[in-house]
């Protein structure tokens, strides 16, 4: 049985790309070169790179960037854009628990929960966090971004989520306010208009 992520993920990258947390691509993307003060010499790697909008946006801009996704569909449609942009990159079906990498780049990203912290387990998204480490050269940065768990303590989680999203409904959740860990059932559908509950 697949998994709620390789579930929504195997048929999901029109409605992605529309989504609102998508639309920030080269704000982040100035981000990123800001931390690493514009040097074109970083390796980079784009792990949880979904349709490539970081890694290819990062390679015009002169870098030498990998990408990195457990859905194939999700690179198939980064790897055509890159193609239409006119960039060349490699894209490779990777799980972020377990990269094929040891000290080869000078930067790793996880933006926009690509990657990090999505896992049912705070084991499991420790070992995304061991493994991006296990990438790195012995200088190298780490930049993720990861879900503000305050936030809930201000504000219905039910209603953040639905507010925030164009394609799907939180049914119910279960915010633990000890562990600060929330389970939901998703309500969302696929480019198919495929209705998806995902636990």
């Amino acid at each position: 049985m697949k998994k709620w992520y390789e579930e929504l993920f195997t048929n999901y990258v029109e409605k992605y790309e529309k989504e609102s947390f998508t639309q920030g691509t080269m704000g982040e993307v100035d981000f990123i070169e800001s931390e690493i003060k514009r040097d074109k010499s970083c390796r980079i790697l784009d792990v949880g790179c979904g349709t490539g909008r970081h890694a290819i946006e990062l390679v015009k801009r002169g870098y030498s960037v990998t990408g990195v996704d457990l859905s194939e569909n999700m690179l198939n449609r980064a790897r055509e854009k890159a193609i239409d942009t006119g960039v060349q990159l490699d894209f490779e079906k990777a799980d972020a628990r377990n990269l094929p990498f040891e000290d080869e780049f000078d930067l790793v990203i996880m933006l926009c929960e690509g990657a990090f912290p999505l896992m049912e387990t705070d084991q499991m998204n420790f070992q995304i966090l061991e493994s991006a480490a296990r990438a790195l050269k012995k200088d190298g940065k780490l930049i993720f971004t990861t879900l503000n768990g305050l936030y809930p303590l201000f504000h219905s989680v039910k209603d953040f989520i639905n507010a925030n999203s164009n394609y799907s409904t939180n049914q119910e959740n279960t915010f633990d306010l000890m562990t600060f860990r929330d389970r939901y059932q998703l309500e969302t559908e696929d480019d198919n208009g495929n209705k998806l509950l995902l636990v």
